[in-house]
């Protein structure tokens, strides 16, 4: 794999921090800036919401530019974002700097994946994706709980400052090592671009990433409850066994990516078969211990075993035009589906029935989604055969 490739993932690891890194510091926030837990953990959202609406916002108004300038671009905001967040005053700055950074976060996934695709051979373009989405595993792994310390050591802020640091050095590894042939502007015009994303099967892509993650965050967001209420682990031992989380989304992530460069459609409907059987069984596997702790393993893998095979089939479904721009807005259907998750997982608790019925109403998310996409290929198919001859030859 080119070494430019390691560059991006250097990238996906400051944007990883920054969007997961303030689930560990709420406290520290709150009793700082003298608002809530409920109001700190809105800047959670907030960041969610600025991924959805910047994504596709960035990538039009960066769409004819170099696409190694468009990741430079993306990697100052991201810089400039983190430093206004360790400077903010008040509650409200700091929710404007979160939503500041957060929109080179999709734009940055969807081109990137875009340029990753083109540095290798076409056998590899989901490895090369999955490479890339690596940096955003590890944040998970070491970032994350590295980031959560020195906050809760040195103060919320000393993170911030930690996380503008690696977008200085994210932006001067891309500039030294993605190479300047990969700058080709976008040839295709917006309406051209907004017109592939009307695709149906366009669309139905975007549809089957938020159904399929949005199961994965419904048991995620309340993965502590689940362990400690459930399953009987003190709240100590939480930490330690989410580590086991992020071991599974690295090898999840490569799998998947590995998967989907030999069979593309089956990687999708495969890992989605995978998730549910995982999100479903994992009810009865939470009443024990030790298979609590292998199913927060598998369920990592399952995860991140969708991301690449996903992220490549909505980048085939978008040939021809507006590759970087449904790639983000795919990016942003990641994310509509981190927020959709937790809002479902949060009324099933809330409204019944329960926390532990969490992973068994998950499960039907990924299963929807895999009807979404059976949809979808069926389209495919009725199309090519409505095709004249000529076309399908």
């Amino acid at each position: 794999m080119p070494l430019a490739l390691y560059a991006l993932a250097a990238g996906a690891f400051g944007i990883g921090v920054t969007e997961f890194v303030i689930m560990g510091l709420l406290l520290d926030v709150s009793t700082d800036l003298g608002v809530s837990i409920s109001a700190a953990g809105q800047l959670i959202s907030g960041y969610a919401l600025g991924v959805v609406i910047g994504a596709p916002l960035l990538t039009i108004a960066t769409g004819r530019w170099p696409r190694k300038t468009v990741l430079l671009a993306l990697m100052a905001i991201f810089t400039l974002g983190n430093l206004a967040c360790a400077l903010a005053p008040d509650y409200w700055t700091l929710m404007g700097a979160r939503v500041l950074t957060a929109f080179a976060h999709g734009t940055f996934f969807g081109v990137g994946s875009v340029v990753a695709t083109g540095l290798v051979a076409p056998n590899k373009k989901a490895s090369a994706i999955a490479l890339m989405f690596t940096g955003l595993t590890i944040a998970n792994i070491l970032g994350v709980p590295f980031g959560t310390w020195l906050g809760q050591a040195f103060g919320w802020r000393a993170t911030f400052w930690a996380v503008t640091l690696v977008g200085i050095v994210a932006f001067a590894i891309i500039l030294l090592l993605v190479p300047r042939s990969q700058a080709a502007p976008e040839k295709s015009d917006l309406r051209g671009d907004l017109a592939v994303l009307g695709r149906a099967p366009v669309l139905l892509g975007f549809a089957t990433t938020v159904l399929g993650y949005a199961g994965v965050f419904a048991v995620f967001t309340y993965i502590a409850p689940l362990l400690t209420e459930i399953t009987g682990f003190g709240e100590a031992a939480v930490s330690p066994i989410l580590l086991v989380f992020g071991g599974g989304l690295i090898a999840g992530n490569l799998l998947g990516g590995k998967f989907a460069d030999r069979w593309l459609v089956p990687s999708v409907l495969g890992s989605l078969v995978v998730l549910a059987l995982v999100l479903g069984t994992m009810t009865f596997a939470l009443h024990s211990q030790v298979m609590a702790v292998i199913y927060v393993g598998l369920l990592g893998a399952a995860a991140f075993a969708t991301v690449a095979p996903l992220q490549m089939w909505v980048l085939e479904k978008a040939e021809g035009a507006g590759q970087s721009l449904a790639s983000s807005f795919n990016i942003a259907a990641f994310n509509l589906g981190n927020a959709a998750g937790a809002w479902l997982g949060g009324m099933v608790i809330a409204h019944g029935p329960g926390l532990g019925a969490v992973s068994w109403v998950a499960a039907l998310l990924p299963l929807s989604a895999l009807a979404v996409a059976g949809l979808a290929l069926r389209l495919d198919r009725s199309s090519e055969l409505g095709a004249p001859a000529s076309a399908r030859s």
